[in-house]
């Protein structure tokens, strides 16, 4: 293992200008969901000149790059997602987005960048590689599923077409609230199912002076959130947990007029499919059984959305053993519990075996309280991290080339 990653991690560090040159372009210039044209030319210009066989799609803006090394052996796909957040950007960076209304807060940008920098890498080792290595840029992971498109348009298909079927895939995802250069993962669940709720509390107009000529809905409203808070502490497994946010409350047009209806919106985030399933009916039965209480009805919604992402535990446990081998043992952490985050990677694991990293991106001199996270309008990173991750990319394809028994 030692002998096929000697070198890696400088020759990772020799891309990083490329990376980072790249990262920055795609961040001044975010897009959103599905359609990524400039995010796509960006990457089919990063990829031009390496000996790659290289694929687009037609549902979406992806691209998909196949290197086959000069013998036959296993195949693994490496993902980088590239879409941004619908969000303003507040960093004051130079080069900061130019987009109004939208931000690259999550990193996917620096996800593309390093998995493009990892395909140079891997291009220049051909010579020593046994099988193939399939690089999957990604549109749509927040929120359009932009990782199931590309499934149902036969990314699989694509990949062990002329090769052995996908053995092993990998992802990273930067976080800026683990040290930068650290890898953290764990086996079995790693990030939890990401689910929407709808409630429309449904009572009876009428004047503000005289309730009790109507059917208030918004004390009705208020208690529904009250019970959800506690029936995830009294029905939900501590040993399985579950959250439950209403993040949303709207009703009434003015001081002086009982609203007709209330509405709330939320998520639900669980970490199994059982508990999943359990949460999402007690979320209708409360709040349908509260609303009839006060003689009124509730309309209850629910969108499911990304299953729970199942990291493959001797997946896992590759990915973390690589990255003690490139980085020093001291720089890999095994996770003692899941994030509460969803990611559409789930779509692919569900179908091959595989895990996803994290990968610190913590900005030098910042104390973890004081970290902008993901998804926050002043998010910024370690662009040095990003060596690092072009390593580890690149590290866990040879390692388990390497490794798998032939055939």
């Amino acid at each position: 293992m030692t002998d096929v990653l000697e070198g890696l991690l400088d020759e990772a560090g020799a891309q990083l200008d490329d990376v980072v040159a790249l990262r920055r372009r795609i961040h001044l210039h975010p897009e959103l969901g599905l359609d990524l044209p400039e995010t796509q030319a960006a990457v089919l210009d990063a990829l031009e000149g390496l000996p790659l066989t290289v694929h687009t799609g037609s549902a979406t803006t992806s691209v998909v790059a196949v290197l086959d090394g000069d013998e036959p052996g296993p195949t693994v796909l490496l993902r980088g997602d590239m879409d941004a957040l619908p969000m303003p950007e507040d960093t004051g960076l130079d080069f900061a987005s130019t987009v109004d209304g939208a931000m690259h807060a999550c990193g996917h940008d620096a996800h593309t960048a390093m998995l493009a920098g990892s395909a140079a890498v891997l291009a220049a080792r051909r010579r020593d590689l046994r099988g193939r290595v399939v690089f999957m840029f990604q549109p749509g992971e927040e929120g359009q599923g932009g990782a199931k498109v590309m499934l149902d348009e036969g990314l699989l298909e694509t990949a062990s077409k002329g090769a052995e079927p996908v053995s092993m895939a990998f992802a990273i995802h930067q976080t800026p609230t683990i040290p930068s250069g650290m890898v953290a993962s764990k086996g079995q669940a790693l990030l939890a199912s990401a689910d929407e709720f709808e409630i429309v509390v449904r009572g009876k107009g009428g004047h503000a002076s005289m309730p009790h000529h109507a059917g208030d809905p918004i004390p009705i409203a208020a208690e529904i959130v009250l019970a959800l808070q506690s029936m995830v502490t009294r029905r939900v497994d501590v040993f399985d947990p579950a959250v439950v946010t209403v993040a949303k409350m709207r009703a009434g047009t003015t001081t002086n007029v009982i609203p007709e209806t209330a509405l709330l919106a939320g998520t639900v985030r669980t970490v199994s499919a059982s508990a999943r399933d359990r949460v999402l009916a007690d979320v209708e039965r409360v709040a349908s059984g509260i609303a009839a209480a006060h003689g009124a009805s509730a309309e209850v919604m629910v969108v499911r959305g990304y299953p729970v992402t199942v990291n493959h535990d001797r997946a896992a446990q590759f990915a973390l053993d690589t990255a003690g081998t490139i980085l020093g043992e001291d720089h890999a952490i095994e996770m003692p519990s899941p994030v509460m985050g969803g990611e559409d990677w789930s779509y692919v694991l569900e179908q091959v075996n595989g895990a996803m990293a994290f990968l610190g991106t913590r900005p030098g001199g910042v104390a973890p309280h004081d970290v902008a996270p993901n998804h926050s309008n002043r998010m910024v990173l370690d662009e040095a991290a990003m060596a690092p991750g072009v390593a580890l990319y690149a590290a866990v394809a040879l390692r388990w080339m390497a490794e798998a028994p032939a055939g």
